[in-house]
């Protein structure tokens, strides 16, 4: 028996196929390239994410101890400007989520086997009418989203590579997280493990 998904959120299995995915993959390694992953830490506490993760878009998402959660428009660690989307973002958001202005940001998490990510809102944005589109590469994972309300009710899916999970209208501040990733379920990249592409945009139009 299928749950059904809290209201808002939209699943769209094999929305890309393989052919697609493996041209953004290579996309993603010149981006990686240009601006390489990094181990964010959380705020207060400075605990380091299981996570690497860098961005591309004239924004990038980053979080550390100092500062905590944030856009900007530099690495935090190079100090260089993100590399632009080059292709990795454009036009997702109204293809899937019928918003006519572009992402800003292109944040790429990267998962091994062991990474996780808590159950979290994506609320450091001023645009809220621009859903948020997340797009699954590699290795499955075990997706968990629930309600705007910390405490709601969850539902559970299993996502595969070429998934996009679409955020938007009363599901836009929905929790969401990752709480296992499925080793081996994919050959997609060489080395294992799965590429997270989260597309948002960060100010008003």
């Amino acid at each position: 028996m299928t749950e059904t998904l809290p209201e808002g959120v939209r699943h769209l299995p094999d929305y890309l196929d393989a052919h697609a995915q493996a041209a953004l993959v290579e996309i993603i390694r010149a981006v990686v390239e240009a601006a390489p992953l990094y181990v964010p830490t959380m705020p207060r506490s400075g605990k380091p994410m299981s996570v690497r993760m860098t961005n591309c878009g004239s924004l990038g998402w980053v979080t550390d101890k100092e500062n905590g959660y944030r856009y900007q428009p530099t690495h935090p660690i190079t100090g260089a400007p993100w590399a632009p989307h080059s292709g990795c973002a454009a036009g997702a958001l109204a293809d899937v989520a019928d918003y006519a202005h572009p992402p800003q940001a292109c944040l790429v998490n990267f998962y091994t086997d062991i990474a996780k990510m808590g159950l979290h809102q994506d609320r450091d944005e001023k645009e809220f009418a621009a859903p948020v589109v997340s797009i699954s590469l590699g290795d499955d994972c075990l997706f968990r989203v629930g309600t705007p309300e910390r405490k709601g009710k969850t539902v559970s899916l299993r996502l595969t590579s070429g998934d996009v999970i679409v955020l938007g209208c009363a599901g836009r501040l929905a929790y969401h997280g990752v709480d296992r990733i499925y080793p081996d379920t994919s050959t997609l990249l060489k080395k294992g493990g799965r590429i997270n592409l989260t597309l948002r945009r960060v100010t008003m139009p």
